[in-house]
């Protein structure tokens, strides 16, 4: 089969841009392979589970079905940590819910000497991380832990930032798109109104960060000001907040101030 033919068919099942994507970034185009990929294209599932690749702050990552494709909307929570860091500035970095590790591998590839953990409580998205950390070449400075963070862990160490992109949707909420279905539940959805996860690390995270260390967090639409009460009310200390490209409230950043 032909690139053109392999082309036509895809754009029927997808659209245009989604044939572009999946011929540029697809090695051996087959007619069983394209069929079946136009199969999936009409079941709604989004380009990068096809292709198993997404792009995110300049970086190709793997992702599959255990993980949560990498957003452009996560990119603020990354923007927001590095114009914290001062050229000097070395920090050892906890990323909770890691995910793919995309966040985490952004920061260390542009944070010079940055290094950190990764955890999260899927074994399978675990194994994502660390393929992604590999293609990378970070595994001098990115380690991986299989964890929740849902009770105050011993990691060994503290931390100068944490970053997470939990997951905030409550259960039952109909704005949900049809591509977020493909992605693992456990990555999208939390009890108390999607609230669930906030509460975890704003109870927890006091014990893993380093006085005056930074909290950087990605909320939901609407969220901001039940997220802020939440970390208030524990003792933090809200230090400001970052929107994305639509202008929409999406990162908050709080500051463990008590030594």
């Amino acid at each position: 089969m032909t690139i053109n033919q392999a082309f036509e068919i895809l754009q029927r099942a997808g659209g245009i841009r989604a044939a572009r994507i999946i011929t540029e970034n697809t090695k051996k185009i087959s007619g069983i392979r394209v069929r079946f990929m136009a199969h999936q294209l009409r079941r709604g599932i989004p380009v990068a589970k096809i292709i198993h690749q997404k792009w995110f702050y300049g970086l190709k990552f793997y992702t599959n079905k255990h993980t949560l494709d990498p957003r452009p909307d996560t990119e603020t929570l990354v923007s927001a940590v590095i114009s914290d860091c001062l050229p000097e500035h070395t920090p050892n970095i906890l990323d909770l819910g890691t995910g793919t590790g995309c966040i985490i591998c952004a920061l260390c590839k542009n944070i010079p000497d940055a290094h950190g953990t990764a955890i999260d409580k899927s074994h399978r998205a675990i194994r994502v991380a660390r393929k992604n950390i590999r293609t990378h070449q970070l595994e001098s400075k990115i380690k991986t832990i299989c964890r929740t963070f849902d009770r105050p862990h011993n990691f060994g160490e503290t931390f100068d930032i944490i970053v997470s992109n939990p997951p905030y949707i409550a259960w039952g909420d109909a704005r949900v798109n049809h591509a977020a279905t493909h992605d693992p539940r456990m990555a999208l959805y939390a009890k108390n109104n999607g609230l669930a996860a906030y509460e975890s690390i704003a109870k927890n995270a006091i014990h893993w960060l380093k006085p005056y260390g930074k909290l950087y967090l990605e909320i939901g639409i609407n969220m901001g000001i039940d997220v802020k009460n939440i970390f208030i009310k524990r003792g933090w200390n809200l230090m400001r907040t970052e929107s994305d490209l639509s202008d929409i409230e999406r990162v908050l950043v709080f500051e463990r101030a008590h030594p």
